[in-house]
């Protein structure tokens, strides 16, 4: 089976962030870091070129492929911030109700800013998600 194109990769998640030529995109990133490491305990790793993830998580796909994934991470993308967030635990919809300006994905949340989401919200939404993927984690994932 081939290996998932996105993996850890190593590199330098602060040289990443303080690359990012926007000032307030690049004052974004840091706080999800500091909401996703508070929520995950884990520290931030680059995932391929442009993800930042916390924890990792070892799933199976219906067709009995694996791959590892993180958590939940983030990816400074041209239009949006994309969280990537767990997408079935209990409440979500409700909290994403309150969260404010955001489009969904199936694992997605899409950002413009941070500026424009209910902060306690989104707080709630990273924990829970969180909390989620733990509950779920298959033995041996870190």
């Amino acid at each position: 089976m081939p290996e998932a194109k996105t993996r850890p990769t190593g590199a330098s998640v602060r040289a990443f962030v303080d690359a990012i030529e926007d000032p307030a995109r690049r004052a974004d990133c840091r706080l999800l870091m500091t909401l996703m490491r508070q929520a995950s305990g884990a520290r931030a790793e680059m995932w391929g070129a442009s993800i930042v993830g916390f924890g990792r998580y070892r799933m199976t796909y219906a067709s009995g492929r694996e791959a590892e994934w993180p958590l939940i991470g983030f990816s400074p993308r041209k239009n949006d911030l994309t969280l990537y967030l767990m997408d079935s635990f209990d409440g979500r919809d409700e909290l994403l109700a309150r969260l404010g300006r955001h489009k969904t994905g199936k694992s997605c949340l899409y950002l413009k800013g941070l500026a424009q989401v209910d902060r306690a919200t989104l707080e709630e939404l990273i924990r829970r998600s969180v909390a989620h993927m733990q509950s779920r984690r298959e033995p041996g994932a870190d």
